[in-house]
């Protein structure tokens, strides 16, 4: 397998764990756990960062004049770099709503 596949299989692979871990923060905090949501949101920063510097690597080679030819598996792993930061900045706002409304019926409760 050439280099370039398996950079980019390296992007798909650890944007993937990404996305699955922002995806598992929005349900954590849909339970009140936020706790957990920070944490997850965290660790699919550390998987996101992974596929950053993987994307990074072939940006190099572009820079020193060795490109990689485009085929549709690296658009693939771009596309899915580019989703895993989407569904981040959806996970925070998901994460602060659902703090919102956590507030919100707690000073309901307190009212009764």
């Amino acid at each position: 397998m050439e280099d370039t596949e398996l950079i980019a299989f390296r992007i798909i692979s650890a944007v993937g764990a990404a996305k699955s871990a922002y995806i598992e923060a929005i349900a954590a905090a849909k339970h009140g756990s936020f706790d957990r949501a920070v944490r997850r949101i965290e660790e699919g920063d550390e998987s996101f960062l992974d596929g950053h510097k993987a994307h990074g690597e072939l940006l190099t080679k572009e820079s020193a004049g060795s490109a990689a030819p485009l085929t549709l598996l690296l658009a693939h792993a771009e596309d899915q770099l580019m989703s895993a930061e989407g569904f981040k900045t959806v996970a925070l706002e998901f994460i602060e709503v659902y703090r919102r409304i956590e507030a919100l019926e707690e000073a309901h409760r307190k009212q009764d």
